[in-house]
C-alpha cells in the first residue's frame, strides 16, 4: 500500500500531504549533508562502508591558476647544474658500492646524457667562434702551422724595426759585479746585442770589478740607488728614456738574446694587457 493511499485511507487533507512529503524531502537533504560534513564512526571508520554511504566522499581540488604556479620559484641554471652533479655522484656511488648490471647501466646512462650535453655545448662553442670573429682568440694568436709562422716573422720584423731605431731615443743601464759568475757569462751577450743594434751601454760595477767587454765601465758612485736598484740581483738591464727621463727594467739575472728583444718590444711597444 503506497503512502498516499494510506493517506487517504486515514482521511488526510491534500495540502497536508503535499507539506509532509516536502518535509521529508528537505530531512533526507539535510541527513545527507550531515553525513557528508561529520562521518560516522561506526559506518566509516570500522564498517568502512566507503563515499556510496556518504564517508570519505571526495573532495574536487580546485584548480590552480597560472598566477600561483607563475609564483613559485624556478631553479637557477646554477642550481640545475648543481643537481645534476650531485645526481650523477650519488649514481656512480651506488654503482661502485653496488655494482649490479643495473646499477651500473643506469651510471653509463646518466652518464652519457651529461657527456652529450658537453658535447653539443663544444660544438655550439665552435661554431660561434666561426662566424663571430671578435671572439676568436686564434686571430689574435694563431695556433696552425701555417698561421703561426705568418704571425711570428710579423712580430720578429716589428722587433727588427724597433730596435734598429731603439737607440735614437734609449740607452741601457748594464749593472754587474766582478764576483758574479752570472754576470761573467752574460756580459758578452750584452756586449754583442748592443753592437748589433748600435745601442749605447753604460756599464756600472757594484763592486769596482773591471770588465773585458765594457772597458769604460764606471764604479758604482750612487747611479745604482738613484735608478732605484740597490739591493736587486746582477746582471741587471735598464732602459732609460731620454725623453720622458724613465727608467725601466727590462730584467735580472742570465737572459737570453730573444729574451731581451721579446722583453723590450713588449715594455715599449704593448701595453699591459694588449699582448697575450
Amino acid at each position: 500500500m503506497t503512502v498516499e493511499k494510506i493517506m487517504i485511507n486515514m482521511q488526510i487533507p491534500g495540502n497536508l500531504i503535499v507539506e509532509l512529503v516536502a518535509i521529508f524531502v528537505l530531512t533526507m537533504i539535510f541527513m545527507c549533508d550531515g553525513a557528508i560534513a561529520q562521518e560516522d564512526p561506526f559506518y566509516c571508520l570500522e564498517r568502512k562502508l566507503g563515499h556510496y554511504f556518504y564517508c570519505g566522499s571526495p573532495k574536487l581540488e580546485k584548480p590552480v591558476k597560472e598566477e600561483a604556479l607563475a609564483s613559485i620559484p624556478q631553479a637557477t641554471a646554477s642550481e640545475r647544474i648543481s643537481e645534476i652533479r650531485a645526481q650523477l655522484e650519488e649514481i656512480r656511488a651506488t654503482a661502485i658500492l653496488n655494482p649490479t648490471t643495473d646499477n651500473v647501466s643506469a651510471y653509463i646512462r646518466f652518464q652519457r646524457i651529461q657527456l652529450d650535453r658537453a658535447s653539443r655545448f663544444a660544438d655550439v662553442w665552435q661554431r660561434a667562434l666561426w662566424q663571430q670573429p671578435d671572439l676568436d682568440y686564434t686571430l689574435l694568436r694563431p695556433v696552425s702551422n701555417l698561421a703561426k709562422k705568418i704571425w711570428s716573422d710579423a712580430r720578429g720584423a716589428e722587433q727588427e724595426d724597433l730596435l734598429a731605431h731603439l737607440g735614437e731615443r734609449y740607452g741601457i743601464f748594464y749593472i754587474y759585479s766582478g764576483s758574479c759568475g752570472a754576470c761573467r757569462a752574460f756580459s758578452p751577450l750584452m756586449r754583442a746585442f748592443a753592437d748589433r743594434y748600435d745601442l749605447p751601454v753604460k756599464a756600472v760595477s757594484t763592486d769596482g770589478a773591471p770588465n773585458d767587454y765594457f772597458p769604460n765601465a764606471s764604479i758604482d758612485g750612487g747611479q745604482v740607488t738613484a735608478l732605484g736598484l740597490s739591493g736587486q740581483p746582477v746582471p741587471a738591464v735598464i732602459l732609460f728614456d731620454s725623453v720622458s727621463r724613465d727608467v725601466i727594467p727590462v730584467g735580472f739575472g742570465l737572459m737570453t738574446e730573444e729574451d731581451l728583444k721579446e722583453r723590450i718590444y713588449l715594455l715599449i711597444l704593448k701595453g699591459a694587457g694588449n699582448d697575450y
